[in-house]
């Protein structure tokens, strides 16, 4: 199977067996679900301004020398690239943004992780789930380290340059836990792994993880399955786009394939 080709049967697969609250048997994940499309709905007239920034970006001119660490982007094989380009094919839509959101509110969010800062969309929507907390944002590029704090900040948001290899260790040990975390960098087998197990000894039954374009690849695919089976892991919830994983024991040890 070609690469461009695992994703479309991936997705043909996610098609075939997602489920909805209808056909939930888990009382418990029934709860997780129905609440997430509930708070949906309420968002819908939230954080417009975010959504400001977006459209900026999108129509934003400016050309980046963006430094890859892991496997690129599909869409986008120059080393300079428009930041109008980057936002609109390398960044979570509206929709997964306040996904993200409602999951690092499941969590205590008080510590909380983004690995895969891009153009900082997410790291605002996340930043205001978690006001209470902090949030601690991930870029390895330069160019894109700048251009995420170009609008303005949520105050509670750090942002950190530099190899995620370096960098994330010694935020772990300086934070001491993680309530909620969201991978969204590399896209590949090794460093997905890496920095599940990097952040795994801090996490707690209350932690939430959420793990970005989980059927990207195939080896993004093999990482996800080896993650959502991690003994540590109890529920773990497929959206296609993204996966989710829970390390509460009280909730069942099984997969989901959710419709979102």
């Amino acid at each position: 199977m070609t690469k461009s080709a695992y994703p479309f049967f991936s997705y043909l697969e996610y098609w075939l067996v997602q489920e909805d609250k209808y056909s939930l048997q888990s009382p418990s994940v029934y709860k997780i679900y129905t609440g997430l499309l509930s708070y949906m709905d309420r968002q819908a007239d939230a954080d417009l301004d975010l959504e400001k920034i977006r459209t900026a970006l999108l129509n934003d001119g400016q050309m980046l020398e963006i430094e890859d660490f892991g496997a690129g982007s599909k869409k986008l094989t120059n080393k300079s690239r428009k930041t109008s380009s980057v936002t609109k094919y390398s960044t979570s839509g509206r929709r997964f943004s306040q996904l993200y959101q409602y999951f690092c509110r499941l969590s205590p969010s008080e510590k909380n992780l983004e690995l895969g800062t891009c153009v900082g969309i997410n790291s605002r929507y996340l930043a205001r789930a978690c006001t209470a907390g902090e949030l601690y944002t991930f870029e390895g590029s330069e160019a894109l380290y700048l251009k995420a704090q170009e609008h303005p900040k949520e105050p509670n948001t750090n942002y950190i340059l530099g190899k995620l290899s370096d960098s994330l260790p010694e935020i772990l040990r300086k934070i001491g836990k993680v309530d909620f975390a969201l991978i969204d960098a590399t896209h590949t087998y090794l460093g997905t792994r890496s920095y599940f197990d990097t952040i795994l000894p801090y996490l707690t039954e209350k932690s939430v993880l959420a793990v970005a374009d989980i059927h990207w690849s195939r080896a993004m695919g093999l990482a996800w399955q080896e993650i959502k089976k991690h003994p540590q892991v109890s529920l773990s919830l497929d959206f296609f786009e993204c996966g989710i994983v829970f390390f509460d024991k009280s909730l069942p040890k099984e997969s989901y394939v959710l419709k979102f």
